[in-house]
């Protein structure tokens, strides 16, 4: 921003002044107790690497099998089936039978199965048909499983790379026989396959199908992180900080953390968004209703007499007033009906129906407007990185420059909690607590704005001594409002005062 900012700029309610060049550094050490904190620190995880989750992997499986004692392939086979929660199937199986747990699972008996490669075929016969390709094949190509039903290699190869590469299948891979409902064991997979490309794809579906089927487990969305999150607690919206690629998120919909609205809200949200963000401005600027059926209608002549195109409705009306158009005889073009009562009653029926289309289209404005500021802003990491190396190649201080870091971090974490109060706001009833969070939503997005002004400026080019004092503090007060907002919607939540809209 070109316009210079002054000490004007900063409230008496801003000023949280240390004068310790320490405490510039560590802007993000604020001791709060905010119900945010809270349920951060009272949630322990762990960020897991690919080996080490394979390990994992391994260590449940072996933990089982000492109980249970099965062969590892069908031993997951089984742990997939009952979404890796082991004390649930160690119970199901001692209480049912190995037998019923097998038929639960869609597999069969290990015992039954026999050998690759050795067949129960006739031995006189020098050429056996493919079920598949129908190609003569020597018998010694052939290969099946118990369930007797043989194909040759090649068919074989082509079916498991299909079902591996293309169709992504590895709990479910059932024998190529298009009634047989047997599964094709691990054993037979890697057998079967050469082709390294296959074989590690089929090892990654396998983490993969570990981390989906187990409540304790999920992916971090960081873009190419690749690594899992284990959490010791129940599965509900709990804030991870990924240590290998920096991504924070919400461990219960993997969405980027997006306090203070919750899960179930943010989905309905998102999909609105994505299905309606581009067509109603244009449907609210363009259009009206039909004032009898409310069939959206878009005027295409110069002619003010419209007709409803709903076979149903046919319901003639002024464009201008809404009224009926019977009484306006040959004066339409001058219609001057705005008091009758009947034009009046049409007019504000549609302003009624409009309300839901224009309370989206103000919060989503506001949400998506953030979210622009959020993405320039974070822009900013670079910009001040390289700003710090030419103030310290100057003479510069490395403190004097470090907490420009921490303002933007500050900034961003600010930026991002308003767009998601806008979401939060949107499926808000009004009430006294809801003018109380627009206040303090209020109060964050104007401080907000003041600390993006700031370090919005060129920072070569100022005075550090004088304006670093007022940047901690604007960061300090805009992190307080941060969490006085979350405090009172958490607050909310467990008291049971906010309220969903009925116009949503």
């Amino acid at each position: 921003m070109d316009e210079e900012l002054n000490d004007s700029d900063i409230s008496l309610d801003d000023s949280v002044h240390s004068g310790e060049n320490d405490e510039l550094v560590n802007l993000l050490d604020v001791p709060y107790t905010s119900t945010e904190s809270r349920e951060e620190d009272s949630l322990e995880y762990e960020i897991l690497h690919p080996n080490q989750l394979s390990q994992l992997m391994s260590d449940i499986t072996k933990e089982v099998e000492q109980i249970i004692q099965i062969a590892p392939t069908y031993l997951r086979l089984l742990l997939a089936h009952f979404k890796w929660d082991k004390d649930a199937l160690i119970e199901f199986y001692f209480e049912h039978g190995k037998a019923y747990s097998y038929a639960q699972a869609g597999i069969i008996d290990p015992m039954d199965v026999p050998e690759i490669g050795s067949k129960n075929l006739c031995e006189k016969k020098t050429e056996i048909i493919c079920d598949i390709c129908y190609l003569p094949t020597n018998p010694s190509q052939m290969y099946g499983l118990s369930c007797g039903h043989y194909f040759c290699l090649t068919c074989w190869q082509r079916y498991l790379k299909i079902k591996i590469m293309e169709e992504s299948q590895i709990d479910r891979i059932y024998c190529p026989s298009s009634t047989c409902r047997i599964i094709v064991e691990d054993e037979v997979v890697f057998q079967m396959i050469t082709d390294q490309n296959v074989r590690k794809h089929f090892y990654k579906l396998i983490s993969s199908s570990f981390v989906l089927h187990n409540r304790a487990l999920t992916w971090c969305p960081g873009v190419n992180c690749g690594h899992a999150v284990r959490c010791f607690g129940p599965r509900e919206p709990y804030q991870i900080n990924c240590t290998n690629c920096g991504e924070c998120f919400c461990f219960s919909c993997g969405q980027p953390w997006h306090d203070p609205v919750r899960c179930e809200q943010l989905r309905t949200w998102i999909k609105k968004l994505e299905n309606d963000s581009g067509t109603l401005g244009w449907i609210a600027a363009n259009t009206k209703e039909c004032p009898k059926c409310r069939a959206t209608i878009e005027k295409n002549g110069g002619c003010n007499h419209m007709t409803c195109r709903n076979v149903d409705c046919k319901h003639e009306f002024c464009w201008m007033c809404l009224d009926r158009w019977e009484p306006h005889g040959s004066r339409w073009y001058t219609c001057n009906r705005y008091d009758d009562s009947a034009a009046k009653l049409a007019r504000e029926a549609q302003a009624s129906s409009r309300l839901s289309l224009d309370r989206y289209l103000f919060y989503s404005n506001r949400y998506l407007n953030h979210m622009q500021s959020l993405k320039f802003e974070a822009r900013l990491y670079e910009t001040v990185q390289s700003k710090m190396e030419t103030m310290q190649a100057h003479g510069t201080s490395w403190i004097d420059v470090k907490f420009f870091k921490k303002l933007v971090e500050i900034l961003c974490r600010c930026r991002r909690t308003l767009m998601y109060t806008y979401a939060f706001a949107y499926f808000l009833k009004k009430n006294n607590h809801s003018l109380i969070f627009e206040s303090n939503q209020s109060d964050l997005e104007q401080s907000t704005e003041q600390l993006s002004e700031y370090l919005d400026r060129d920072l070569s080019n100022i005075n550090l001594s004088e304006l670093k004092q007022k940047m901690q503090d604007k960061a300090r007060y805009c992190e307080s409002r941060r969490h006085v907002l979350l405090d009172h919607v958490h607050e909310g939540y467990d008291k049971g005062f906010w309220e969903q809209s009925d116009i949503c």
